[in-house]
């Protein structure tokens, strides 16, 4: 098992002992490295400030230093390499809390689990709408219901077979009975003969995810909150939001990705985990949600059959179109007709913009080449469908992960964190769910321990990253054969 830090890089140690008003007599064990003058350098506490045993010392800085928001990717880089490693010595809590930040499918059975295991958290969220990441719903009235990111979900793990089975129980999720398959260009559905069971949310993949922690009693949510810094002071790891105190933690668990994580994590005096986050690399893809008055042309090929979704071949601008009416509602004639599309990665690629603020004439451009392929895969004239009567482009800038380490979880001892989420093991849901699993069971693990023993905790910090197979929309386990699954996963669901 890999220990927590390399420490043929690491020369000499020291302890920061800092009085504190939240916690007393703890202390943080930072290790640093020589300069080439043979000075100690400062420790890197996850903020922009440094700490000196030789008190404050005047700074002939002209201009304040810089935020690492909206700084360029090679500064983030070089922030993270740089990075000393933090290592806590100060006792566990007896009763410890563990902050979650990322309101996924991951994060949300890891605030479960350790839930089970008699370990209390907090799990912050972005989400304005709800909880959820990328089971993504978008309601514009009762009768008009998107889901603008996962579209289902299939099962090939035996410990994620019996959450769904309780879930199904509790009427979270059923199966989904459409016919799904392939759409080449020109028209030609081949539907899938026979594929293991599918299963959709009720009302919208969102419902799920509200669902899940609607029974908890040791899971406090904050949302709307965007983490802006962690902060390791006096044994405790110490969230903020732009400058607001967000609470202290034992541990800390980043359940997101992309861009954001990255800067979190960059001065966070985590480097292993920041180099690990730092190796995946994530594809970008365009939905477009179109409503329609009438029913879309079945393909001339299709042989009648109303399919409810299909993985487009051959044609760039789109990968994915799913009838959410037909899905949610098992209705093919009543309108209006609610369908997600997604474009290919090599699309979203190449029409990349800031996600946040994304320019009229690209939403126009993207959108007019969407439904363009559309009708192509479909194998009618260009031009020849109605104008939808709703739609609308969002970009999912870090949409799915193209590469995977095939493990579970990554946690650093040593600095009390780790990550999961569905990159870990693959791109889905299945994959999320496991990962925050897993996660959960060896921090509560961990926490239990007395933190006594980290180098048999360390997991996940020197794995190698490999190519991921699967469908621009993330993989399905069991769906196809050249899918691999992932019910070997070591995995366990606790006590």
């Amino acid at each position: 098992m890999h220990t927590a830090c390399n420490h043929h890089l690491l020369s000499s140690t020291f302890i920061l002992q800092i009085p504190n008003k939240f916690t007393k007599h703890h202390s943080v064990t930072v290790f640093t490295s020589p300069t080439t003058n043979g000075n100690i350098l400062n420790p890197i506490l996850g903020c922009s400030k440094k700490s000196s045993i030789d008190g404050p010392k005047k700074t002939t800085r002209k201009t304040p230093r810089r935020s690492s928001y909206g700084s360029s990717r090679k500064s983030v880089l070089r922030k993270t390499f740089k990075q000393e490693q933090v290592t806590f010595t100060a006792p566990i809590s007896e009763d410890p809390v563990v902050a979650i930040i990322g309101g996924g499918m991951s994060g949300l059975l890891c605030a479960l689990q350790l839930e089970k295991r008699g370990v209390r958290s907090t799990v912050f969220d972005t989400g304005i709408h709800g909880l959820g990441g990328r089971m993504g719903t978008r309601t514009v009235d009762p009768s008009m219901i998107f889901d603008h990111a996962a579209q289902f979900f299939t099962v090939s793990n035996p410990l994620f077979s019996e959450l769904v089975d309780d879930w199904s129980h509790k009427g979270y999720v059923r199966e989904s009975v459409g016919v799904i398959g392939e759409l080449e260009a020109g028209g030609d559905f081949f539907p899938f003969p026979s594929s293991p069971p599918r299963y959709i949310a009720i009302n919208g993949m969102r419902t799920l995810a509200d669902s899940l922690l609607s029974q908890s009693s040791m899971v406090n949510v904050v949302r709307p909150c965007w983490i802006s810094s962690i902060e390791p002071f006096n044994g405790m790891w110490h969230l903020s939001e732009n400058g607001k105190h967000r609470g202290e933690f034992d541990a800390i668990v980043i359940a997101h990705n992309g861009k954001c994580a990255n800067r979190l994590l960059s001065t966070s005096g985590l480097p292993l985990i920041a180099r690990q986050m730092k190796r995946l690399d994530l594809s970008s893809i365009w939905a477009l949600l179109a409503a329609f008055e009438e029913p879309l042309p079945l393909p001339p090929k299709a042989a009648g059959i109303p399919f409810e979704g299909a993985f487009v071949k051959g044609i760039d601008s789109i990968s994915w179109i799913g009838n959410n009416t037909q899905k949610l509602f098992n209705s093919q004639n009543e309108g209006p007709h609610c369908w997600t599309i997604f474009s290919t990665s090599s699309f979203g690629k190449r029409h990349k913009v800031p996600q946040e603020n994304i320019p009229n004439a690209t939403a126009e451009k993207v959108k007019g080449l969407m439904l363009a392929g559309v009708e192509n895969a479909l194998g009618v004239p260009i031009g020849s469908l109605k104008k939808p009567i709703y739609t609308r482009v969002q970009l999912w800038g870090a949409a799915l992960p193209t590469n995977s380490p095939g493990i579970p979880c990554i946690f650093d001892p040593l600095g009390r964190a780790g990550i999961c989420g569905d990159w870990l093991l693959g791109s889905s849901l299945e994959a999320a769910a496991l990962s925050g699993i897993s996660l959960a069971n060896h921090t509560a693990d961990y926490l239990k321990s007395g933190g006594s023993r980290p180098d048999e905790f360390a997991v996940g910090l020197h794995d190698e990253f490999q190519p991921l197979d699967g469908h621009d929309i993330g993989q399905f386990p069991g769906l196809e054969s050249n899918n691999k699954d992932i019910h070997e996963a070591q995995v366990q669901l606790g006590v």
